[in-house]
């Protein structure tokens, strides 16, 4: 699979669609933090790491692909299915990253000044989030279906 960027595609979203995905992070984020000021920061902050947006959007892809099917006559929902999943497994390459992230701030934090922390922490992200893609796609012997 080739990753490219269709910007025209963003007009077939629905503006609900778009406060659907806004409400339900925004929910997320305040869990968190009710969560972190009853039982403190380090149990806030698991939920903070819970991808608020990617329930919502595989839904919503989901939906996407069926209708697209549906107006082409056909009325299998497999296709869908397959590109929620797609989306799950780049969330989950995401959550590596956001783990090295996490790992970078629970370090240097405490010693550091917030904005080198930060840009160190989104640096790491976004290394082990390609790092694991390329992995995926060059290396496919680590991710074999059995």
């Amino acid at each position: 699979m080739k990753v490219s960027l269709h910007l025209k595609e963003l007009r077939k979203t629905k503006w609900s669609e778009y406060v659907v995905r806004f409400v339900f992070g925004g929910a997320i984020s305040v869990v968190a933090a009710i969560l972190a000021e009853r039982f403190g920061p380090a149990f806030g902050g698991l939920f903070l790491a819970f991808p608020a947006i990617f329930p919502a959007s595989a839904t919503l892809m989901e939906k996407h692909e069926r209708q697209k099917k549906a107006q082409a006559g056909i009325t299998a929902t497999l296709r869908g299915r397959q590109s929620a999943a797609l989306d799950a497994f780049g969330a989950a390459l995401g959550c590596v990253g956001l783990a090295g992230f996490a790992v970078i701030g629970w370090n240097f934090l405490p010693r550091h000044g917030t904005g080198i922390v930060l840009f160190a922490g989104t640096i790491t992200w976004l290394a082990f989030s390609v790092l694991g893609w390329s992995l995926r796609y060059k290396g496919r012997w680590l991710f074999r279906k059995s």
